[in-house]
């Protein structure tokens, strides 16, 4: 097995400005997300904000075998995340999947890349 169901990002930020050509240098937060199983994984992200209810779930399905990379900015079923905004995301999937966080931060002619792992759930099936 590898991965787990219940995945947190701490940290979600989409910077409100961009410079370079769109949409390779668009600024957003994105999660790579890989289903190693042969059957496909559901997966379901909430995010949460400071100072509202929770978005979500988004749900995505990723095929058995494949990764999958999600820009934050492009969700919009149930609603946008908006830019400029402090949050953070719970994924959690139907089968053990791995979630890496990576924000791109182009509102400077320098621009920042910066990836981590998300924090594993260990049992992954807490539902607080």
């Amino acid at each position: 097995m590898i991965g787990t169901t219940t995945w947190v990002i701490g940290d979600g930020y989409i910077p409100p400005a961009s410079t370079g050509p769109h949409p390779a240098m668009t600024s957003h937060d994105s999660a790579c997300m890989l289903n190693a199983n042969a059957e496909p994984a559901r997966i379901e992200i909430t995010v949460y904000f400071a100072d509202r209810e929770p978005a979500g779930p988004y749900v995505i399905t990723i095929p058995g075998r494949r990764v999958h990379h999600q820009r934050f900015n492009d969700l919009t079923d149930p609603e946008p995340i908006p830019a400029g905004t402090d949050y953070s995301v719970v994924v959690r999937a139907d089968r053990p999947v791995v979630v890496q966080h990576t924000r791109l931060d182009s509102r400077q002619a320098a621009n920042a890349l910066m990836t981590t792992i998300a924090f594993p759930v260990p049992g992954g099936d807490d539902r607080q």
